[in-house]
């Protein structure tokens, strides 16, 4: 059968990407000459009306040597996501083309080309735009010398602060995570020169507030900050020195659940009397789901020291989005938005609410935890609206941090550029320019391990243990691909995030392994002067970075490279993977290497280069 053509590139769709609402949007096909093919048509539903799509006749635009070029102007008039596909007449026969996995039409299968269209007046902070993110577990990045107040007793404090979590369960056969190393926020205050030499406009914490395990994802209570941690004024100083330093900071927000042990749910009883659970008169009763009071309750995946909460009960809405919520609170001692933990889990009235309260102060940063495609999430049943201009400002694009481990560790540029177009193709400009991109984070291996080490594959704490610092030769095989992996990671569009540790050779499976205390004193030079160079090349094109227009050149089983071009000039990044070296294509004259090592158009094994063109 002879084939139509259409391809997800600016010839057949234009504009790319997603669109604001009421723009429109220009489709062509390619139709071969001499074929049976009658009235070519474009098919458009919104998500879920499969059976009833609305119906563009396709005109004759073309004749080209090979085929008739049809085109359609589609306008959608208001936010949703959209899908199309084409039909065509064959001999009285009605015959559908679909997109395939490289978004070319395809009479196989049922894919439809998504659509994604937003809000006009959807909008993104632009503090972020260009910067650099880093992401500090607080308990681990540095202990200053301030003394605290009010430490709970049950709390274990390590004695020196290096060496590996505890990570072996207790007498009891139980994981506490009620070992502590220390770090403060004090710390995080002498290390903001520290920062800013790595080039950080944007300081993403961990949770601080009062919790009792060393990750504080059990919040205790919303409007404290953790003994260990300091106090509240310690935060207010956090921000006041990071702000002078011109670096923000945002919060993790974690609101699907609370700790059992804390002031709203107090099973434990380190509370008194009240909470939840104690006392059925509690004002944050209503808060939770009993199945059988008290004993038997809704829980997050089943942890009954995380029971859920009910996001959408008015006094808990009113309680973190309200005019004197815990939101307000925070962003009013300084914190410039937040990272919403298990956003998926949240439902839109929430989401559409935290929104509001962070938009009432300006630009706030609003990013959510979202492991997949954002754009076209299913969660729980249906279909999510994260990106279309009434929720999230960004998620943390763990689609581009796993492409480029996947894409250095094991080679395959093809599905590395995939995975980039997919992303640029579905998320709004907007959304795509504040996008947390990450190599490492609390939850996953540290990139170092993942690029380098023995293969995971869910082996247990013991295991992960004994493999926990690489051998010296695999250790100098992640740096090296550690490097290439962070030059894509810090050119791609969107924002990246390095994750405290990373920038001085941490290396670590998952929880707690990834979570190891920062190296003082011990950091690989090599590897933090790499990082800085990084760091402050961004800062140097920060203005191009922020939104200038990606386009691949090269990719190929161990090669990569793409240019980020606005007016005024041009970067392009090449990274080579392999073990031969590789000749580049250097678009356009007067290419000038600012970063990295290359040979005029040859990079070496190994190695990865930045070039400025005018």
């Amino acid at each position: 059968m002879e084939m139509i053509f259409h391809a997800q590139d600016s010839t057949y769709k234009s504009p790319l990407g997603a669109v604001p609402a009421q723009s429109p949007v220009r489709f062509q096909i390619d139709l071969p000459h001499g074929s049976s093919y009658e009235q070519p048509t474009l098919l458009v539903c919104q998500d879920g009306q499969w059976d009833s799509p609305l119906s563009v006749q396709l005109t004759l635009q073309d004749v080209l040597p090979q085929a008739n070029r049809f085109a359609a102007v589609y306008t959608p008039d208001q936010p949703a996501l959209l899908f199309y596909h084409f039909s065509c007449i064959q001999n009285g026969k009605t015959l559908h083309f679909f997109r395939d996995e490289n978004g070319s039409a395809t009479d196989q299968g049922d894919r439809w080309w998504q659509l994604t269209v937003y809000d006009p007046a959807y909008q993104t902070p632009d503090f972020i735009k260009g910067g650099l993110y880093y992401q500090i577990f607080p308990d681990r990045f540095r202990r200053s010398e301030t003394p605290k107040e009010d430490i709970p007793s049950d709390r274990t404090l390590h004695s020196e602060f290096q060496g590996l979590p505890v990570f072996r369960p207790n007498a009891q056969g139980k994981i506490l995570n009620d070992d502590y190393f220390g770090g403060d926020l004090r710390g995080i205050i002498e290390k903001i020169p520290y920062l800013r030499e790595l080039g950080v406009t944007c300081l993403y914490l961990n949770p601080i507030f009062e919790a009792h395990s060393n990750h504080r994802y059990n919040t205790a209570d919303y409007r404290k900050i953790d003994p260990l941690l300091g106090t509240n004024e310690d935060f207010l100083e956090l921000c006041r020195v990071a702000h002078e330093a011109e670096i923000s900071v945002i919060l993790d927000g974690v609101f699907s659940h609370t700790g059992s042990d804390s002031l709203y749910f107090n099973r434990e009883g380190r509370y008194g009397a009240g909470g939840a659970y104690q006392d059925p008169q509690s004002p944050y009763r209503s808060w939770y789901q009993f199945e059988q009071y008290p004993y038997k309750y809704q829980s997050w995946w089943g942890f009954d020291t995380l029971p859920n909460v009910r996001e959408e009960e008015p006094s808990y809405l009113e309680f973190i989005c309200g005019d004197d919520g815990v939101l307000e609170y925070w962003m009013n001692l300084g914190a410039d938005g937040f990272r919403l933990d298990v956003a998926d889990e949240l439902p839109d009235c929430f989401l559409d609410a935290v929104r509001c309260r962070l938009k009432s102060h300006g630009a706030k940063l609003l990013i959510g935890e979202v492991w997949e495609d954002a754009s076209n999430k299913i969660a729980y049943g249906y279909r999510r609206r994260y990106l279309l201009g009434e929720q999230l400002d960004g998620v943390m694009n763990y689609p581009f941090g796993n492409a480029i481990l996947s894409f250095i560790r094991n080679g395959g540029g093809q599905a590395l550029a995939r995975t980039i177009w997919e992303v640029l193709e579905n998320y709004p400009p907007q959304t795509v320019a504040v996008l947390m991109n990450s190599l490492s984070t609390h939850d996953i291996p540290r990139a170092i391990t993942a690029l380098a080490g023995d293969p995971f594959y869910g082996q247990d704490r013991e295991w992960q243990a004994s493999h926990h610092f690489l051998p010296l030769d695999v250790y100098q095989a992640g740096k090296r691909r550690l490097r290439l992996a962070s030059l894509l990671q810090y050119f791609l569009p969107g924002v990246p995030c390095l994750y405290y540790g990373d920038e001085a050779g941490l290396s670590g499976y998952k929880d707690p392994f990834n979570r190891c205390p920062y190296p003082w004193g011990q950091e690989d030079h090599e590897l933090l002067d790499w990082f800085r160079g990084l760091g402050a090349l961004r800062q140097a094109f920060s203005s191009l970075l922020a939104d200038g227009e990606y386009l691949p050149v090269q990719w190929s089983e161990n090669l990569f490279s793409f240019l980020r071009r606005k007016e005024g000039g041009s970067l392009l990044v090449a990274v080579n993977r392999g073990n031969t070296p590789c000749q580049i294509s250097l678009p356009g004259k007067n290419a000038r290497l600012v970063f990295g090592h290359a040979k005029g158009g040859q990079l070496d094994p190994w190695e990865g280069a930045v070039f400025f063109y005018e």
